[in-house]
């Protein structure tokens, strides 16, 4: 999935929480659906392996909503650093 480059504290955190509870993104017609309708719109939101990660956790009731925005808030600051 994620290869060999250097990641943050709360991208190794992130991984480690899905590894622990044996959780991978999986794309649903709902995810394509989106694509759609982003592509169509003329957008251009693209999502890494750890902001998947964080919708797979949330889908599987690991995560509330407000707990992995707040992940994917810290995640991106610390990304830009």
């Amino acid at each position: 999935m994620l290869g060999h480059e250097v990641l943050s504290a709360t991208a190794n955190a992130i991984i480690h929480l899905a590894q622990q509870h044996g959780v991978s993104y999986m794309r649903t017609a709902t995810d394509a659906w989106a694509g759609e309708v982003t592509r169509l719109a003329d957008d251009d939101v693209v999502l890494d392996d750890v902001e998947l990660l964080l919708i797979a956790l949330q889908r599987a009731g690991h995560l509330s909503r407000k707990e992995a925005l707040r992940l994917q808030v810290n995640y991106l600051r610390e990304a830009r650093l």
